[in-house]
């Protein structure tokens, strides 16, 4: 308490911290970055991005120029077959970036290269299917920095494969959608959306999932779900209510194998085991599974595998 005895300095010091001190609600407000403008970014990248939840930018490059089988079954580019970079600000003039590129062999370590020059880390390189024909594989992809030099090495690794850099979509009709949706949705214990003729389901974990970046001590940041750490779940209609199935499960150690347990039980494969990313906590892994059968006895395989796991109901 202040008092007419308290030292002169004291006093100065004292109205002082009162003037500048402010609430935490207000404290959070002026520690936040102002709003990202994304405009810079999407002329790098050559298309405009979609907002997600959690103020992320999100940009797809879609692989219509790969025709891939799996099973007999023509895989449509947005059951597996869709690069996409999410950008996130994290700081002014800052921001996070995760992606997934796809890539066939002959394309990997030229993308690598491009990659590298321009200061994009690569996090993984895998499959995410099994007997497909073409090959395809998977690379993701890590940046923090300058969000539009990031872009620029992006777009220019796509150049280095057969990704079409135009923005057109096909002017094919889709035929209606044959599966029941409600169904699925009441099954799985949450809704979806259809794109492109695949309905996907986002799962989002329980706990929040951190990026340990660089520094003593390391910053820290929320990575959200729309940026690749939610489960990917995607129906694509194969006739007679049957679909094929794909995606990825997002787990902890602890869950990997009750989720092998229940897929497999319900027939459905396990396709790939493995990491996406480097710095992330808690650790976690990506299971890749494949089915084609039907919709509503696979949705019910699903769901007691996401039964295993801690994840938003």
């Amino acid at each position: 308490m202040i008092s007419s005895t308290t030292p002169a300095a004291l006093r100065v010091f004292w109205a002082l911290s009162t003037l500048f001190a402010l609430s935490p609600e207000m404290n959070a407000h002026a520690q936040q970055p102002s709003p990202a403008d994304w405009h810079l970014v999407e002329q790098a990248l050559g298309r405009a991005g979609q907002m997600q939840p959690g103020d992320v930018i999100k940009f797809g490059f879609p692989r219509r120029d790969l025709h891939v089988l799996v099973g007999g079954v023509l895989l449509k580019p947005s059951f597996a077959l869709g690069s996409w970079v999410a950008f996130k600000q994290t700081d002014p003039g800052h921001s996070m970036v995760m992606g997934d590129l796809v890539v066939t062999e002959a394309e990997a370590n030229r993308v690598i290269d491009r990659l590298q020059q321009g200061g994009v880390e690569q996090t993984a390189l895998h499959n995410h299917l099994l007997s497909e024909s073409p090959r395809v594989m998977y690379m993701h992809i890590r940046a923090s920095g300058d969000a539009v030099g990031i872009a620029r090495a992006i777009e220019s690794a796509l150049t280095q494969t057969g990704t079409p850099m135009d923005t057109s979509s096909s002017t094919t009709k889709e035929p209606a959608f044959e599966l029941d949706t409600a169904e699925l949705a009441r099954t799985l214990g949450r809704s979806g959306r259809i794109n492109g003729g695949v309905y996907q389901v986002s799962v989002a974990r329980a706990e929040p999932v951190m990026d340990v970046g660089e520094g003593n001590p390391p910053m820290m940041h929320e990575i959200p779900p729309s940026m690749g750490v939610a489960t990917a779940i995607n129906f694509q209609p194969t006739g007679k209510n049957r679909a094929a199935i794909g995606g990825d499960f997002v787990m902890t150690a602890n869950e990997v194998n009750p989720v092998i347990r229940a897929l497999r039980a319900n027939g459905i494969q396990v396709t790939g085991l493995h990491s996406h990313m480097l710095t992330e906590q808690p650790r976690l892994f990506f299971m890749h599974f494949w089915a084609n059968d039907d919709a509503a006895g696979l949705a019910r395989g699903l769901r007691a595998a996401l039964d295993q796991m801690n994840v938003k109901k």
